[in-house]
């Protein structure tokens, strides 16, 4: 074999490593990976948070998302800030 031919079979094989060896984690799926339920809820333990289920109007389940959508905040946050808001007002009676 001449030595052009030696490179270039040796490029093919560092080309054919290189595709194997997958993206490091620091990108694609593993920087968007969610943790799992079990991770999750710790996490929402160690912040103090409880599972709390409501039954809504749709109408007002999109209302909230929209906002939290455009305040760039998680819903459950902007429920909490909406909730201490409304029980600190004053009763309307």
């Amino acid at each position: 074999m001449k030595k052009t031919d030696l490179e270039k079979n040796k490029g093919l094989k560092i080309m054919g490593q290189m595709r194997q060896a997958g993206s490091p984690s620091r990108f694609g799926v593993a920087a968007q990976a969610v943790p799992d339920r079990r991770e999750q809820r710790k996490l929402d333990q160690a912040a103090g948070l409880v599972p709390f289920a409501v039954k809504l109007p749709q109408d007002l389940i999109t209302r909230l998302r929209e906002r939290a959508e455009a305040e760039h905040r998680p819903l459950h946050e902007l429920t909490a800030a909406l909730l201490d808001a409304a029980l600190a007002a004053p009763p309307a009676d």
